[in-house]
């Protein structure tokens, strides 16, 4: 009997004609001296290496940028404008900023990119600050008052609205992990700054929407993967079921018919595991050899079909983050191929996956971890400001350039690999050794 041909295809893995190809950014991260935001107060208690200063320095820098993203041939880009900047006081608004924002995005157009624009990336201006910041009802409103005044000047440069990234990120961190201002223990803190950044969506929603009509409005989510240690015990499950609502659909919840897509960060995947007391433990990853970041997050691919597929609904997805934090430049390689594979699984299975943003285009200030996480496609040198495009971003300039991912580019996850050549290899060295 003849041996079976091997079953293998060797096309390309293809994404939809109108997929958006980009990275993203945010304005505190990059730009540097931001002295009116809290962040900015908060960071000088703090040792010097984790203090912003001019992080990269994009404030004067971004038509380099921009020129690079036009170099590694991205359609799209996600940016955000400061608030501290623009509205430095209470009702006081700086023109000049505002020019300069338009100044930065007017050029991003002027390369035919595609604008994700986030209107609120985790800093508020000081004086928000002292007024209680987002346990104050009253912020919501002063964030509808400052997108007011700002949109009509930059809105035909905008081709997405983000209203709001990561607010559950922004309560975890600042009110349960209490390394981000105003790193509170206040249960109460907690649900007035959810519902408050609740009630700020849909006052810009609705105001963004009456004005700009056109122009899709969304948030960027923190969505995590969960599962159960073993797979049959069932208050193992319940936390799975329990954590997944409240951590990924509690805000989608809270703002139901305000929102034209689903803007989806992806970065962490975490198992429950039955402890000692009543309520499972989270398994530790780096005690179990897993793959993980520089941050120590498990890398999991399979965890981004698994978050798609759950919120997959009526409205279209944009996975408006997600990477990986590593000085290895092959592991982003490997970063890239793994989860843009689920990414096509996914569209394949009819989920509406629309746009991929890479976290990030360039090196950047990670909020109270510092400089030291690399997560850019493009190195930046901190002290001169030198900019060096990474051998990842050219492997995702190819896929962009295919519109998905040509099967050449599986030998970073091991496909076209000879192993008995290389098993070969390495016997022959063994023996040599060992003469």
């Amino acid at each position: 009997m003849p041996t079976p041909k091997p079953k293998h295809e060797h096309g390309i893995l293809k994404f939809p004609k109108d997929f958006l190809w980009g990275a993203a950014t945010s304005a505190y991260q990059v730009e540097g001296n931001n002295v009116n935001a809290d962040w900015w107060a908060w960071e000088q208690k703090l040792p010097p290496k984790f203090r912003s200063g001019k992080t990269c320095n994009q404030y004067e820098l971004y038509e380099k940028d921009f020129a690079l993203i036009k170099e590694l041939n991205h359609n799209a880009h996600r940016l955000s404008i400061e608030w501290s900047r623009i509205e430095p006081k209470d009702g006081e608004f700086d023109h000049h900023e505002i020019e300069h924002y338009v100044s930065v995005l007017k050029y991003l157009k002027s390369l035919n990119i595609k604008v994700m624009l986030t209107l609120w990336h985790f800093t508020l201006p000081q004086w928000v600050a002292g007024l209680g910041g987002w346990e104050n009802s009253k912020t919501a409103s002063y964030f509808e008052r400052f997108v007011k005044r700002v949109a009509p000047e930059i809105a035909e440069y905008v081709d997405f609205w983000i209203t709001l990234n990561e607010p559950g990120v922004y309560v975890y961190e600042a009110y349960f992990e209490r390394v981000w201002p105003p790193a509170k223990k206040s249960f109460w803190g907690q649900i007035k700054t959810t519902l408050n950044l609740a009630s700020a969506h849909k006052k810009v929603y609705k105001y963004l929407h009456s004005a700009f009509p056109k122009k899709p409005v969304g948030i960027a989510q923190n969505v995590q993967s969960f599962e159960p240690y073993h797979k049959h015990s069932l208050i193992e499950q319940v936390a799975v079921v329990f954590t997944d609502l409240t951590a990924n659909h509690l805000f989608y919840f809270l703002t139901r018919k305000t929102h034209d897509f689903l803007g989806i960060n992806y970065y962490f995947h975490t198992r429950f595991k039955d402890g000692k007391g009543f309520w499972p433990e989270i398994a530790d990853e780096t005690l179990q050899s897993r793959d993980i970041s520089d941050l120590g997050w498990e890398v999991y691919p399979e965890g981004l079909f698994d978050v798609l597929a759950d919120l997959s609904d009526d409205l279209p997805i944009y996975i408006t983050e997600c990477g990986i934090a590593s000085t290895n430049d092959d592991r982003k390689n490997r970063f890239l191929i793994t989860y843009l594979s689920e990414v096509y699984r996914a569209i394949k299975a009819g989920i509406q996956v629309k746009g991929f943003f890479y976290w990030s285009l360039i090196d950047n200030f990670e909020w109270h971890r510092g400089f030291d996480p690399r997560f850019g496609l493009v190195e930046v040198d901190y002290l001169t400001f030198e900019r060096k495009i990474r051998p990842s971003a050219l492997v995702y300039t190819d896929i962009i350039q295919h519109s998905g991912i040509p099967h050449s580019l599986l030998r970073f996850i091991g496909h076209t690999v000879d192993a008995e050549e290389v098993l070969e290899k390495r016997y022959r060295e063994i023996i040599k050794e060992n003469k």
